[in-house]
């Protein structure tokens, strides 16, 4: 097919790197079922909409926009044949490969393409990011200075996990961009608000000013803005998190980047740019760069490398449901004050940086024994940047170590001693994070040794378990810790 075939393009394909020439001919479908056979947080159906009229806006007659059900209704107006980039789901990926007039391309929108990574993984018999990553930087020349890393290091992590600023309410670092809305996020709201009457959808979380980027121009401004006032700050505090500061040094620009609006590529040279310019530092640079080239590709190959039945993995045999309180986004019910912090930024912004989603809601949902498949479910559904491809890999992978260590080589999790290390949360909570019986036991705390006794079998052979299994074997008091998490089950914490 030729360069000037109509380009279908999703909703999270919407920058011009998905087009092969800019006035190649582009179809853009907004399909309504897409909203009905889950419950999306409302900040998520704006921000998709919102980026899909504003690509069809911004294209004009340029753009065929079909507004429809379903996309067959809309491929069914659309007679001539199409290409598209290769989707981001194995259900999608499906559904455009049985259409006989769509060419399916490779795809876009990420650093490596699937045939380097498969040369790259048969090499490996582990895949390590790290392995991963290197390689990535030496093919891409980024940080490189000659065959050697700049600055004789290939990761600065070591450097950039100090914890929050004591007695501090923030960090201090000038805020993100901010975008200012318009006609077309009215008409948006509008619309979700008429549907949500007439019972067609029904959605999570609550609904406010857009937050994110919709454009290619704007995601640019951001991405000028995270690399002149925030880069710089990004890197000490990168694992840390404060109530009071919701962004700390974070970029922001994940939920575009995911739209298909910025190319990580581009913002990885951006960021190189800062550091060779005197800046920006290493540290900071380097980490930012390796969440771009290293940790998002790899979570994206590794969504396609284990095949659809990896969503499925469930390892330490995890089953328990997810408790109302929890899908409900209702922070209020909740005494644990971090927990209580983080779950309403969900509620209210469908957001938090990746120590909360990590070190809090994931690290709870593991002690709890949550089904991992419905713990991705949720995060796909209530994060503005999550898709399905982004949270397979990250919950059944990292977070809920459902895949028996295949992505991690150890669980994450980690008592109240790591959230109060990290965060100004405990000073601050009616449950004290050296406890683990009695009223002001830690649910984290206590949930840390729950965890490990009812995991003992499964992670015996893991080396880097031995020490805690060993300390919990100690615990004079573990009948009683367990006895409690227990009761308190799904109960809000």
């Amino acid at each position: 097919m030729g360069t000037h075939t109509r380009r279908w393009c999703f909703a999270d394909q919407l920058g011009p790197h998905f087009l092969d020439e800019p006035d190649q001919p582009v179809l853009l479908v907004e399909s309504q079922a897409a909203f009905t056979r889950r419950r999306f947080h409302r900040r998520k159906a704006h921000l998709v909409l919102s980026a899909l009229r504003h690509r069809a806006a911004e294209l004009g007659d340029q753009a065929t926009f079909l507004q429809t059900r379903t996309y067959r209704e809309a491929l069914d107006q659309v007679g001539d044949p199409i290409s598209v980039c290769q989707p981001t789901s194995w259900a999608a990926d499906r559904f455009v490969r049985s259409i006989s007039h769509v060419d399916v391309l490779p795809a876009r929108g990420f650093c490596t393409d699937r045939e380097a990574f498969g040369k790259w993984a048969q090499g490996h018999q582990t895949l390590k990011l790290e392995n991963f990553y290197r390689d990535a930087r030496r093919r891409f020349d980024l940080l490189m200075d000659g065959n050697r890393p700049a600055e004789g290091r290939w990761n600065f992590d070591a450097d950039n996990r100090e914890p929050a600023p004591a007695k501090a309410d923030d960090l201090g670092v000038k805020p993100p961009w901010r975008p200012d809305e318009d006609e077309i996020d009215e008409q948006v709201r509008e619309d979700l608000d008429r549907w949500e009457r007439d019972g067609e959808v029904a959605f999570v979380g609550r609904d406010g000013p857009r937050e994110f980027a919709v454009t290619a121009s704007e995601a640019q401004a951001a991405l000028q803005v995270f690399i002149r006032d925030r880069l710089p700050h990004f890197g000490p505090h990168e694992d840390a998190m404060l109530s009071g500061d919701r962004f700390m040094a974070h970029s922001l620009l994940s939920a575009p980047m995911n739209l298909g609006l910025l190319d990580p590529l581009d913002c990885a040279y951006a960021a190189e740019h800062a550091y060779r310019s005197g800046k920006a530092p290493i540290g900071s640079v380097e980490g930012y760069i390796r969440q771009l080239i290293g940790w998002r590709d790899y979570i994206w190959h590794v969504y396609w490398h284990f095949g659809r039945g990896y969503r499925r993995r469930n390892a330490l045999d995890a089953h328990a449901r997810i408790p109302k309180w929890f899908a409900e986004l209702d922070a209020d019910a909740l005494d644990a004050y971090c927990l209580k912090d983080v779950l309403a930024q969900v509620r209210d912004h469908g957001w938090v940086h990746h120590i909360p989603r990590l070190m809090v809601l994931s690290n709870y949902a593991l002690q709890r024994g949550w089904n991992p498949a419905a713990v991705t479910d949720w995060f796909h559904r209530c994060f503005v940047d999550g898709y399905e491809w982004v949270m397979v890999a990250n919950v059944v992978g990292m977070s809920q170590h459902a895949d028996g260590g295949l992505m991690a080589t150890k669980p994450y999790t980690s008592g109240g001693a790591y959230i109060n290390r990290m965060s100004d949360y405990c000073g601050q909570c009616r449950y004290r994070p050296t406890e683990r019986v009695g009223d002001h036991a830690c649910p984290f705390t206590g949930g840390y040794w729950w965890f490990l006794d009812r995991n003992a079998k499964p992670l015996a052979n893991n080396r880097r378990m031995n020490q805690p299994l060993a300390g919990m074997r100690r615990l004079k008091d573990l009948d009683d810790v367990v006895e409690q998490q227990r009761r308190l089950g799904g109960h809000a914490p």
